[in-house]
């Protein structure tokens, strides 16, 4: 015992300097053991799912002449040797570079090295879209060292899935599990090839669930260890069931930080049928820009708690323009299923077959009522910009700090709205809440603005120790404002 104190010590000191151990009871051995006991064992997992994991190897055909390939290929051992430990792999010189020297030759030129893993027993592997970007040919090697060259069947960079295919029968496979169900803490396993070291296997947990990084990608965040060249490789929860698609990593350094994300193999799933069948996805939209709703809109719109996806902008002769939709809008539900943040209504959308009709549940001046919208896919935006007025004459602003003006009847039309003022200045406590000039202030809390009259009598008639809600309009979008009145 006083062997294993004087260890104890040596540990606690090498981390936070001198330390006092506190005179307690001793640990027992047999609850040291149980405690080393309860470790997850991952020995079984890796050793059933490894094989069904590959290294995928990209290469890019290039055009160089005889004089220019030596700096380049000077340029490519350095890069191979500071971060895969090993020189490039000598390819096959073109026939006539020796013989006629200076002429262009088309080599192939090492693009990157990644992960993927198989689905199907017949050769289909899923992977990144960004492992095979760009690339000429695809290379996957499995485990027992067999290389083939691969296919690739389709790739969407919405969601960074691509699925490329080997000729090949009784290959191993992973069965996909089900990211719904993963609980935030469980243990989870990464298989991949980082830095081009094979079939390296790391553990964590699940750090965070749906982490929003863009519209179409709720990630799953963890604490495994991940790093470049694990990029498609498969985090496996403690059944042996792939639950995602290691994706991206947080760094400040380019390697691994304490945080790694991955695609949720359920949206990957949905993508990879699309991929084998028709080679690319199709989605569809509706034809909204949208925010989030924070607690401060919540309050000011009357909704009970901080949820659904704001309409900040309706594209002009869109499915949701002619279902109903108005800007200020807050959409609560698709079809049924509740929107808790903005990111889930394009997910929602996305999923839904172009051409099919659905339910649109929105929140508007303190009701709820539900538009149908016939889902579509829309041509980009264009923007309308009104041009603010210069003042006629010495003008004073309101308690919200605005001056405005009168929009024309051609800017009415031009911009597709019934009513609003244009901000011709705007200073104080509206200027903080970063209002300008050419706004367009389109309602007032729960009222629309109609006329610069209106306007100014509402705002004359706000409460100073509440805060005003303003939905203004730039360019293509609106948004919803928090300005506090002035003191009369």
């Amino acid at each position: 015992m006083k062997q294993l104190r004087k260890h104890l010590s040596v540990a606690l000191l090498g981390v936070a300097g001198v330390f006092v151990i506190p005179a307690v009871a001793p640990l027992s051995l047999a609850a040291a053991a149980t405690s080393v006991a309860g470790l997850p064992d991952f020995t079984d997992l890796a050793e059933k799912a490894g094989p069904a994991v590959v290294n995928i190897r990209t290469v890019e055909r290039v055009k160089t002449s005889q004089s220019g390939s030596s700096a380049q290929d000077e340029e490519m051992q350095e890069f191979f040797r500071r971060f895969f430990g090993a020189p490039l792999p000598q390819l096959p010189s073109p026939r006539n570079r020796r013989s006629n020297p200076g002429a262009e030759t088309e080599e192939q030129v090492p693009r990157g090295v990644g992960s993927g893993f198989i689905i199907s027993a017949d050769g289909y592997i899923m992977t990144n879209a960004h492992v095979v970007d760009g690339a000429d040919e695809v290379f996957v090697t499995l485990t027992d060292k067999r290389e083939f060259k691969a296919k690739i069947v389709g790739a969407d960079k919405r969601t960074d899935v691509a699925i490329v295919k080997i000729e090949g029968s009784n290959l191993p496979r992973l069965v996909m599990g089900d990211s719904e169900k993963i609980r935030v803490g469980e243990w989870v396993m990464a298989i991949g090839s980082p830095f081009g070291l094979d079939n390296t296997v790391t553990a964590g947990i699940v750090s965070a669930k749906a982490r929003d990084t863009g519209d179409y990608l709720p990630l799953i965040q963890t604490d495994v260890a991940v790093n470049p060249g694990n990029s498609g490789g498969p985090l496996i929860n403690m059944r042996g069931e792939v639950i995602g698609i290691n994706s991206q990593i947080y760094s400040r350094s380019g390697g691994f930080m304490g945080i790694s994300f991955a695609v949720p193999i359920d949206e990957a799933m949905r993508v990879a049928d699309q991929l084998r069948t028709t080679g690319k996805v199709t989605r569809g939209r509706i034809g909204v820009q949208i925010g989030d709703v924070t607690k401060d809109v919540a309050e000011s719109l009357g909704l009970p708690r901080a949820q659904g996806s704001l309409v900040q902008r309706v594209e002009p002769g869109g499915p949701a323009e002619k279902a109903g939709v108005e800007a200020g809008d807050v959409i609560l539900k698709f079809n049924g299923t509740s929107i808790e943040r903005s990111s889930d209504l394009p997910r929602l959308v996305g999923a839904t077959k172009p051409g099919s009709r659905s339910t649109l549940t929105v929140w508007r001046k303190g009701a709820m009522r539900d538009l149908s919208v016939n889902i579509a896919e829309l041509e980009a935006d264009q923007a309308v910009v009104a041009q603010p007025q210069k003042p006629k004459g010495p003008r004073t602003a309101n308690a919200l700090g605005l001056v405005v003006s009168e929009l024309t009847p051609p800017q009415l039309k031009e911009l597709k709205i019934d009513g609003g003022v244009l901000v011709d200045l705007a200073e104080g406590a509206s200027a903080r809440a970063g209002l300008r000039s050419g706004d367009i202030v389109l309602r007032l809390n729960n009222t629309d603005v109609k006329d610069v009259k209106q306007f100014n009598e509402l705002v004359a008639k706000l409460d100073a120790k509440k805060t005003a809600l303003l939905l203004v309009r730039r360019g293509d979008s609106s948004q919803f404002v928090t300005v506090k009145p002035l003191s009369p």
